[in-house]
């Protein structure tokens, strides 16, 4: 198979199938709408729930991982843990752990920094983000470290900023993201999605090919690990707030590599050793990658 085809199909293998996403889909609200009917007298339709992170973004990858949903209280709750004293964010994840655990009582469920994990025996979980809209429609979210405090994100623009990224290149950002969510599997990357996203999103606002097909996706993922690792113990600005991510550098190690194996199946793609530069993309993201 041509470059083109062989990245071609590797999306393909990434793509969540239609069983899986009705799965899923099936996962958070069956949470959200217990969550529901405990805060609320109306009827669930959903309203009160918004989907987060990879699957709210568009990025998501299989095997299934995490699916994220923000569950929207009602402004009388945070009023009454308001005037509460102590870890109140704990112990409002301690609250809706409680309610979720009526729904399901031989789970493990447990609360983790700023949400409620409901795991699954299929190996994904669903985290539920509790929290409120604000005035300046942003969300005020529980954060349990350091003694607990509220925490302001905005997961609107989050989402925003890939989408239109993903408009303005022709769909190479949630490609390149997928991609680096298998490398990121396949070889064990201690980096978060969060930071893979800023920087696929910041990459393609400056890459030359940025709207290239497939024929450059080989150049696409080479330039990538190597503009990244410009970024060790770098920071940037979450899309919405002032907060800034550190990006950290335990990852150095394996961009490096990762750039290296790259750089080597981007000359057998030149000299057209297909065979060459496959096994070399194998090494990066796996068996999914086929040749």
């Amino acid at each position: 198979m041509s470059t083109s085809d062989r990245f071609t199909k590797f999306l393909n293998n990434l793509t969540l199938t239609s069983d899986q996403l009705a799965d899923t889909q099936t996962k958070y609200d069956t949470v959200a709408k217990k969550l529901h009917g405990h805060y609320f007298t109306t009827e669930f339709k959903g309203d009160t729930r918004k989907l987060i992170g990879s699957y709210g973004k568009g990025t998501a990858v299989r095997p299934p991982r995490d699916v994220d949903i923000l569950f929207l209280l009602p402004s009388t709750l945070y009023d009454r843990y308001k005037a509460r004293s102590g870890n109140v964010q704990s112990q409002l994840l301690q609250e809706v752990r409680s309610v979720l655990q009526e729904r399901y009582p031989s789970t493990n469920i447990r609360g983790d920094g700023q949400v409620v994990v409901v795991p699954f025996q299929n190996g994904h979980s669903v985290e539920v983000l509790p929290g409120w809209r604000t005035t300046d429609k942003k969300f005020l979210v529980p954060n349990t470290h350091d003694g607990g405090h509220w925490q302001t994100v905005d997961h609107d623009a989050e989402i925003t900023q890939v989408q239109s990224s993903d408009s303005r290149s022709s769909g190479n950002t949630r490609k390149l993201i997928k991609m680096l969510k298998a490398w990121q599997r396949e070889c064990s990357v201690p980096i978060k999605s969060l930071v893979i996203e800023l920087r696929s999103v910041n990459f393609l606002a400056k890459w030359e090919y940025y709207d290239k097909g497939a024929t450059y996706h080989d150049w696409m993922i080479r330039d990538f690990f190597a503009q990244l690792l410009e970024y060790r113990n770098g920071t940037c600005a979450m899309p919405g707030t002032d907060e800034k991510i550190s990006y950290g550098d335990a990852w150095a190690s394996k961009a490096e590599s990762a750039l290296g194996r790259a750089r080597k199946a981007c000359e057998f793609e030149h000299a057209k050793n297909e065979r060459s530069a496959a096994e070399e993309w194998r090494k990066v993201f796996g068996s999914r990658y086929e040749f």
